[in-house]
């Protein structure tokens, strides 16, 4: 009996959380609303209600989907994702394998442009092809080699600027040192002569 009962709540919370609105969007019945709020793809709700039916996504800062975020809204009707810079590299590959599996009459594809790699700038996402998209993988791989590249280069010179200076500074301060020596040995020389005299005995 206890087992029934806590099966049963569980059930409870869990639908009340299910359908619950997302946070940072608005929800009117089946239809949750989460455009124009400059989501990015870790400020995007990690899961929708099952029963939504219209989601919108546009006007935001999207360059990808998580993986598998759209598998389960079996009642989806309706995606708006367009006025986002999409990024069309590996990480597309989901989005483009989702909009591939639409109806025929689908107009979620609708103004779903690639930002990025530059040529691929303005091309539908839905209609790349997948050797395209693993060609954009190792652009973007490159461009990371490429800034690794520059960030060693600039720490090398950045570490022979201060080698340089700290051999300067050390040139400079014995310099210094051997300056002040002398200053100090000439000082101090006839005065030390001529307390020298002051103290010397007469002779008888």
């Amino acid at each position: 009996m206890k087992e029934f009962l806590l099966m049963c709540l569980l059930l409870l919370f869990g639908g009340q959380r299910s359908s619950a609105c997302p946070h940072l969007c608005s929800c009117h019945g089946s239809q949750v609303d989460c455009s124009s709020r400059s989501l990015t793809a870790s400020s995007l709700p990690s899961s929708f209600s099952a029963g939504t039916s219209e989601l919108r996504l546009h006007n935001n800062l999207l360059t990808t989907l998580p993986n598998g975020l759209l598998d389960d809204l079996t009642s989806l009707r309706s995606v708006s994702l367009h006025g986002n810079p999409w990024a069309c590299d590996c990480g597309i590959l989901y989005l483009r394998a989702w909009l591939l599996r639409q109806p025929a009459g689908s107009t979620s594809h609708v103004g779903v442009n690639c930002s990025s790699p530059p040529k691929l700038r303005g091309r539908l996402v839905a209609y790349l092809t997948e050797q395209e998209v693993l060609d954009s993988c190792h652009y973007w791989y490159c461009d990371l080699a490429l800034a690794s590249q520059v960030c060693l280069l600039v720490f090398v010179v950045v570490q022979a600027a201060l080698l340089v200076a700290l051999v300067f500074f050390l040139k400079r301060f014995e310099k210094v040192s051997k300056e002040a020596k002398r200053i100090t040995e000439e000082s101090f020389t006839p005065a030390d002569g001529q307390r020298e005299n002051e103290y010397m005995p007469l002779k008888p």
